[in-house]
């Protein structure tokens, strides 16, 4: 521990060491003595053995009498920071991620009446005349988003969807009736992703995933965007698909340890 840096009036010396001996345990080192929890924190033995022994009365270490080492229980600490994250911090790492795998742009964005709205965005490259960043909104039946985000809504929502929309005719490739929706949302909700090409803006192809909360149901969804010229739809579907459905798998995943209160609601 770095005993030399100025810390505030509010600092609590033992709070930091406590955690310091925490972070002692790792990978490389799951079990230890108490000479080297002495010897990774910089606390006497006796400063170590009574940090060791609270965290063993709180259920946080386990020691057979000489090597100690962390209980499940420290999980619960990982939980709460989890348990306090929104939709959007949750699925930036993963779009990062996916971004970098694949070195395309990924988006997050869920449905607002009758358009999506990004939530979270990795931009490699630009690819369309306007700029995209949280707070965009496109129609949701000219986007892959969109149709995954209708895909996921009951008989009723839907019907309330078409009820509302006017449908405009963005390029030559634009579902523009009510009967070519309903039919593609079909193959969708079927196949579990849809493939968008040049519906919205001639040029850009885009593949998108749904993302499920703890019940199953299609809170969001995550794609995949790309330029025509240096894809086909075949290959999106065999490049950058599995990917992207590995990356919506991932965000679930994290997002079923969150509050369903912020992020089930947005």
């Amino acid at each position: 521990m770095d005993e030399g840096s100025v810390r505030g009036a509010h600092h609590v010396q033992s709070l930091e060491r406590g955690l310091a001996v925490i972070k002692a345990f790792g990978a490389g080192t799951p079990e230890l003595t108490l000479s080297d929890v002495a010897k990774a924190t910089g606390l006497t033995r006796a400063a170590a053995r009574r940090f060791l022994l609270t965290l063993a009365d709180l259920g946080y270490v386990r020691t057979d009498g000489k090597h100690f080492s962390l209980t499940a229980r420290v999980l619960e600490l990982g939980y709460a920071f989890l348990s306090s994250l929104s939709l959007p911090e949750v699925a930036q790492p993963h779009l990062e991620r996916l971004s970098a795998e694949v070195r395309e742009s990924s988006s997050v964005s869920v449905l607002e009446g009758t358009d999506i709205v990004y939530v979270a965005r990795v931009a490699v490259s630009r690819i369309m005349a306007v700029s995209i960043d949280v707070g965009t909104r496109f129609p949701a039946y000219a986007t892959s988003m969109g149709h995954v985000l209708l895909a996921g809504l009951d008989a009723d929502a839907l019907a309330g969807y078409v009820e509302q929309v006017r449908f405009n005719r963005f390029t030559s490739h634009t579902i523009t009736s009510p009967a070519a929706l309903r039919s593609e949302l079909v193959k969708v909700r079927e196949q579990g992703w849809a493939l968008v090409d040049q519906e919205l803006e001639e040029g850009l192809r885009s593949v998108a995933a749904p993302i499920h909360d703890r019940h199953g149901a299609v809170v969001a969804a995550v794609n995949l965007s790309t330029h025509a010229s240096r894809t086909t739809p075949d290959s999106v579907r065999a490049e950058l698909l599995p990917p992207l459905l590995a990356a919506a798998r991932r965000i679930e995943a994290d997002l079923a340890m969150t509050a369903p209160t912020r992020a089930e609601h947005r």
